[in-house]
């Protein structure tokens, strides 16, 4: 914490730093006119060039952009390479030598340090530009499911000031997690597949029971859980939920990215405590630190079910179901439809700024508007057929570019030049849907696909309130704290439960919690 600590305190130190360059007009209501310069410097992600990758700033893909560019706007375009591991202190480094080093677009992942150098006047405020510089990206970006009736673009906007620091990419799949169970193990029992919460905990019963796997009933885990019991059993405690929080105490009541306060919260770890003492809840899930430990256990057969990432057993990079059949021949994973109170990813990408000072912002704002255009982040996504894509039923399918070839992706998808898109954009939540389901090796798309629909059916986006709060200044220490909470309250013995949770509340609210709830409640008044 400490480390995270004095970051953010060089962050801000720095930010005093190039107050000087500051843009004082752009606090003005009257949209300032910029002089086209012809020129354009953009940041881009380095990851390094290990796996064949190619230089971030100089590829055939940014080659292909400053063509282009070059051809529909007349501008060119030069391309800033910062750390992907680094890029706190790199973009802070840029940011404080002012114009002619820090890029002209910029973009994040990290908040904080956009408000920043948004408080000492180092960031344009985007929202007099929308309308006509920004229309095809504005377009593109569509309605915000956080806020019935408004748009994403305006997600970040100060509900005081109307004032937009920073525009957030969205992502295409908002898909988060699924309850998953071995379908072989409910045909060897004879049971259905379970359609609701109840039929659930029943089959974990029947599992502790019968060993329907014979693995030897000593080894049986009906359900399996890591460490990180707050996220491996979310959508189980989240089922407890009050399901008439108005959208206003989903906000107030989440603190820290943690729903620890809200109403059912307790409900729902309590049933938790309950699983664990009939033992249906792996007993070491606390010694479960790393990833390998958890995806072994399951890839060994004995692991009944698990509530993860909605697409955890089809990826690639882990082969769950690879490995597992190896070990276990007709085993199966599917998910299933057992929890109310279900969450979807937020659609917030990463957040794209302009420096105050920058001397080519003309530039900046209409680039940005082109990446919205399909001809451009069209290409750039799936780049050329028979190199990074092949088409399926007409639909591209990612393939892997050799090593060797200078149209080597060397993000996802491009997602480094494609600002505003995190995944892949061909017009249709349908379309999109079936190119997800490409992207799983040897599993069948409409495998993947049934995923990412139980997942996302009556799915909420998380509700989001456009006001500044404090919660960073106390964020890590409340997340770490909520997270222990929860595994130490599962582990109880029942007649200690409301005690050890009722404390740890308690602590947790003298942490920061109640600072921030009370901000929050205040920002976000009753009607």
């Amino acid at each position: 914490m400490k480390k995270k600590l004095l970051s953010a305190l060089g962050i801000l130190l720095i930010a005093f730093l190039f107050l000087s360059n500051g843009d004082q007009d752009s606090s003005s209501p009257v949209p300032e006119t910029f002089t086209p310069t012809g020129r354009l410097t953009v940041e881009v992600f380095d990851r390094g060039t290990d796996g064949g990758k190619s230089l971030a700033h100089d590829n055939a893909w940014t080659n292909w952009i400053k063509e282009k560019v070059k051809r529909d706007l007349n501008i060119d375009v030069t391309f800033i390479p910062v750390g992907r591991w680094s890029e706190n202190t790199d973009i802070v480094n840029l940011m404080a030598a002012g114009p002619g080093s820090a890029p002209d677009l910029c973009y994040t992942y990290a908040y904080d340090m956009i408000a920043a150098f948004r408080d000492q006047g180092g960031v344009l405020d985007l929202a007099p530009y929308v309308d006509n510089y920004l229309p095809d990206l504005k377009a593109l970006l569509g309605r915000d499911p956080s806020f019935a009736g408004r748009e994403f673009i305006y997600r970040n906007r100060d509900p005081n000031t109307g004032k937009l620091y920073y525009i957030s990419g969205y992502r295409v799949a908002l898909a988060q997690r699924n309850v998953f169970i071995r379908k072989d193990w409910l045909d060897a029992l004879g049971l259905r597949v379970p359609t609701n919460f109840n039929e659930f905990y029943q089959a974990l019963v029947a599992f502790r029971d019968r060993d329907p796997g014979n693995v030897g009933k000593n080894r049986v885990v009906p359900l399996g859980v890591n460490e990180d019991a707050r996220w491996g059993l979310a959508d189980l405690i989240q089922n407890f939920l009050n399901p008439r929080m108005s959208d206003r105490d989903r906000w107030v009541y989440n603190i820290a990215d943690r729903y620890i306060y809200m109403d059912g919260y307790k409900r729902g770890v309590q049933e938790m405590n309950k699983w664990y003492n009939e033992g249906l809840i792996f007993h070491d899930f606390p010694l479960m630190r790393t990833a390998d430990d958890f995806y072994n256990q399951i890839k060994s057969g004995v692991v009944g079910a698990f509530n993860q990432n909605w697409d955890f057993p089809y990826r690639t990079d882990i082969n769950i179901m690879a490995d597992l059949r190896r070990n276990v021949p007709n085993a199966d994973y599917i998910p299933i439809d057992v929890v109310a109170n279900r969450d979807m990813m937020d659609k917030v990408g990463i957040h794209i700024f302009i420096p105050s000072f920058s001397p080519n912002k003309d530039s900046a704002l209409k680039y940005l508007n082109w990446l919205a255009k399909p001809e451009n982040y069209s290409f750039l996504q799936i780049g050329r057929e028979g190199v990074n894509h092949r088409m399926v039923n007409g639909i591209p399918q990612t393939i892997a570019t050799p090593p060797q070839s200078p149209w080597i992706q060397n993000s996802p998808n491009n997602i480094d030049y494609t600002l505003p898109i995190n995944g892949v954009e061909l017009g249709s939540p349908e379309l999109n849907g079936r190119a997800l389901g490409l992207g799983y090796g040897n599993t069948p798309p409409e495998v993947v696909a049934n995923a990412f629909i139980v997942s996302t059916r009556n799915a909420r986006s998380p509700a989001v309130y456009q006001a500044t709060t404090t919660v960073n200044r106390y964020a890590s220490d409340l997340q770490e704290k909520a997270t222990d909470l929860i595994a130490l309250a599962i582990k109880a013995r029942p007649q200690d439960f409301s005690r050890v949770w009722d404390n740890g509340i308690r602590d947790w609210l003298r942490s920061g919690g109640q600072a921030v709830f009370n901000e929050r409640s205040s920002l976000y008044p009753r009607r």
